[in-house]
């Protein structure tokens, strides 16, 4: 008898450990035991995440993480909160967010139903599509213009996947060639080993505007996918981990913080070379940061 009481009590008394022990699970339980938050960077991903002069992530995306990374803190009751930087690229980055390796993912990644599958994703923070830059002595620019043409994009992303099935699709007999990133494929057309590089406009954009002579170059007027969300990345099946970062990067871009943000990073020079991209806030990124949304489809944009 005195045993079934003693159980009784037991039972009656979890209930007051506190909520927190109870409920932490996923990344939040391990940021709160280690102490320390991973992020994934770029080196290359201009402006989103890239390595300054001084070989130091920086870029829009990295600056968002930061201020997620600021919210777990908070969330999390923490006196002090460790980021840790690790380097991913555009084939690597899916992996080491679905083995724990990086928490959050902060360069240019697409939001498609595709990866959903694989990764979860906060809300929006930039539009783009796909298109292609060629130098403007090939007179390339549109889609039809590749056929037979020697093509380049960076593996493990979107725009490689959409090329070939264009390319299968309409059987334009393209060759087309995987680079391990953006700077590699950039430097295979600027030395003539591609006809043209298909990637995300904005990213071309700050290639074209980093290159040594950025007037020889053109981006396709024809786009070869609808708009496509990016977003930073984050593994899959953590509600409440999502649910903290959802909140921190809703707060942000609906705040004049958000907006200064944007512009520091598409409409000023930026490091380390001073480029400009000159992208003002178009009519659908100002929809995207005034009513932030995680959706991976390209007509909810």
């Amino acid at each position: 008898m005195r045993l079934k009481a003693a159980l009784l009590l037991t039972l009656l008394a979890a209930p007051c450990l506190p909520a927190q022990a109870q409920e932490l699970t996923g990344t939040l339980r391990k940021v709160k035991e280690r102490g320390a938050l991973t992020l994934g960077y770029r080196d290359a991903s201009v402006p989103f995440s890239y390595l300054d002069g001084n070989q130091k992530p920086v870029g829009y995306a990295y600056e968002i993480c930061l201020k997620v990374a600021e919210a777990v803190k908070a969330h999390l009751k923490l006196d002090q909160l460790e980021v840790k930087l690790n380097p991913v690229t555009s084939a690597t980055r899916i992996p080491l967010i679905a083995n724990g390796t990086i928490d959050l993912e902060c360069g240019s990644t697409t939001n498609n139903a595709d990866r959903q599958r694989q990764a979860a994703f906060t809300n929006t923070h930039f539009l783009t599509a796909t298109r292609f830059v060629a130098k403007k002595e090939k007179g390339l620019d549109r889609t039809d213009d590749l056929k037979g043409r020697t093509v380049v994009s960076t593996s493990g992303t979107t725009s490689i996947r959409q090329i070939n099935e264009i390319n299968a699709a309409r059987g334009l007999g393209m060759r087309i060639l995987p680079a391990k990133d953006h700077a590699e494929a950039f430097l295979m057309v600027e030395t003539g080993r591609a006809d043209a590089f298909v990637m995300d406009d904005v990213l071309l954009a700050a290639l074209v505007a980093g290159a040594k002579t950025p007037e020889a170059y053109a981006i396709s007027s024809e786009a070869q996918s609808r708009p496509e969300p990016y977003a930073i990345m984050l593994r899959k099946d953590d509600a409440p981990f999502k649910a903290v970062v959802d909140a921190a990067t809703a707060a942000l871009y609906t705040s004049p913080e958000g907006r200064a943000l944007y512009d520091r990073w598409f409409t000023q020079a930026i490091p380390p070379r001073g480029i400009n991209l000159h992208l003002p806030l178009s009519e659908a990124m100002r929809k995207v940061l005034s009513s932030p949304s995680d959706s991976a489809d390209p007509a909810a944009y």
